[in-house]
């Protein structure tokens, strides 16, 4: 069974070297140990020391030399908007605040679909529309953006501030 060795940042490899195609969805893609199974059928093992999100674009380097890209399939998400600026940095303020997963872009954030969040969402003034997309999320204040390293943890591992 052949392993990763090594995961490549986006854009830190050419990808038109890819051998090959590792396509799931966020939750297919948030693992620590598993098989994965690529568009071709061949099956490799990832095992990594912590759970981390394999994001779209990034390289799994195996033992074998072969690099293999990581692709996000659509799924369902919400598109959240709203009226200003300030008030779409509220919407993500009380996002981060359920500790959802959550994609940010300038005019939107995308989360994973959960008719109880849009309530809250509509219920603060915000907008929710359902769109079919892949979903990369950001990878938190604590995983690296440099190359193949592991998220690092934070503390003894239990949180020190309050929910509303």
């Amino acid at each position: 069974m052949t392993q990763i060795l090594d995961i490549l940042p986006a854009g830190s490899w050419p990808e038109t070297e890819a051998s090959g195609t590792f396509a799931a969805d966020y939750e297919g893609r948030h693992r620590r140990r598993m098989m994965l199974t690529l568009q071709n059928g061949e099956k490799i093992r990832l095992e990594l020391e912590h759970a981390r999100l394999l994001q779209a674009g990034e390289g799994l380097r195996l033992e074998d030399g072969r690099i293999i890209r990581v692709e996000a399939l659509p799924e369902e998400l919400m598109e959240v908007t709203a009226h200003s600026p300030l008030q779409l940095l509220q919407l993500a303020w009380h996002l981060g605040n359920r500790h959802l997963p959550a994609a940010i872009a300038k005019h939107r954030i995308l989360v994973r679909y959960d008719h109880v969040i849009a309530d809250m969402i509509h219920g603060l003034g915000g907008h929710v529309r359902r769109v079919e997309a892949p979903f990369d999320p950001e990878s938190g204040a604590y995983a690296s953006r440099a190359g193949g390293h592991e998220p690092h943890p934070h503390g003894d591992g239990h949180h020190h501030h309050t929910h509303d």
